[in-house]
């Protein structure tokens, strides 16, 4: 997370237009929801109306689309006709899952559009179309706007492009979820990154963070297994997760009791109680757990329920190490795991 002296400091950048912050972050604007590098020439907003970030990516998935005039995804003065292209096409179709036909239909070869992508904004251009895609279902979950409010402000006057994004990652149209059983999301802002709460009125079914790597895939298991949509909204025990949040990271909790509902095997489920048990300021290895729960030769199983736990800090799978003592994976990414080692340790 961005600190304030950093705020501060990007924001006289943009203020000064200083091209030498080209590349270290790129800036938000809440009232036209487009983000912009730090040499844009469109009238400068308050500091109060600037959310800074440093990928592109970030941006993305925080709901902001790409400026128009001084277009941040394109290398500084050399503005790429296929980066032009692509971005474009999104933007036409941003709920779009993107496939080969797709690329073959606008003469783009698929690996030198994900190669130019990767080398210059360090993501794929397939990750950057599901950014954009899931940053729209995240500006509905972030805001508790109203539906048209919602689609209005994310320039889909039709409310289609909206709304499409919106259902093919969380399940159905949020209008047409009113009234039934539904499972209830939020955006939760952490020192550590925003990260998706996901409960009913009972239990906690998800939390992740907003930018982990297959999240949506992990939404559409989770809405399958439940047979239940997912809607913008509060419940009991999303407001007692983020209570405890705030509490874990002021160095005040280690126990997490917000009451969880995990969807799995039974073998997953055992070894996501074991997790549980490793006390805080501690770790273990995978082969350990495996010990632990009588399956001592089912270490590499272990690693991939680990992998598969849905509940990012409060089934604490980053204290799972290699056995030689190294990190290892981490859904969250390996600077997140290391931080939440050091923040448990001391």
């Amino acid at each position: 997370m961005i600190s304030q002296q950093k705020k501060k400091e990007f924001y006289r950048a943009l203020l000064e237009k200083n091209k030498a912050y080209e590349g270290m972050f790129f800036v938000g604007v809440k009232t036209t929801g487009v983000f912009c590098r730090p040499t844009c020439p469109a009238r400068k907003p308050k500091i109060e109306n600037c959310e800074f970030f440093e990928t592109a990516q970030e941006a993305l998935l925080a709901s902001f689309r790409p400026c128009k005039r001084c277009k941040p995804l394109s290398h500084p003065n050399v503005v790429s006709k296929l980066v032009q292209i692509l971005v474009e096409a999104v933007e036409m179709n941003p709920e779009k899952r993107w496939k080969d036909s797709d690329f073959k239909k606008l003469s783009v070869d698929a690996s030198t559009a994900r190669r130019q992508f990767k080398k210059r904004f360090g993501m794929t251009f397939v990750a950057y179309a599901r950014a954009r895609r899931m940053g729209l279902a995240m500006k509905q979950i972030r805001e508790g706007k109203a539906v048209i409010e919602a689609q209005l402000s994310s320039g889909y006057e039709s409310g289609s492009g909206f709304r499409d994004a919106f259902s093919r990652i969380m399940g159905t149209p949020p209008s047409k979820s009113e009234g039934h059983k539904v499972l209830k999301a939020s955006w939760i802002d952490t020192p550590l990154g925003p990260m998706l709460a996901v409960a009913d009125e009972k239990a906690l079914y998800l939390l992740e963070f907003v930018d982990r790597r297959g999240l949506e895939k992990e939404i559409e298991q989770l809405r399958r297994k439940t047979k239940l949509p997912i809607i913008p909204g509060k419940t009991k025990p999303i407001q007692q997760i983020e209570a405890e949040l705030v509490e874990y990271f002021s160095g005040k909790l280690q126990e997490f009791k917000t009451p969880l509902a995990p969807v799995g095997s039974e073998f997953q489920k055992r070894v996501w109680e074991e997790l549980k048990k490793i006390p805080s300021g501690e770790t273990r290895s995978y082969k350990e757990i495996a010990l632990a729960i009588g399956k001592p030769s089912a270490f590499r199983a272990v690693a991939l329920a680990n992998g598969a736990n849905q509940f990012a800090i409060v089934i604490p799978c980053h204290r799972v190490i290699n056995s030689n003592g190294e990190l290892g994976g981490y859904g969250g990414g390996i600077k997140r795991k290391e931080w939440l080692l050091n923040h448990e340790k001391h």
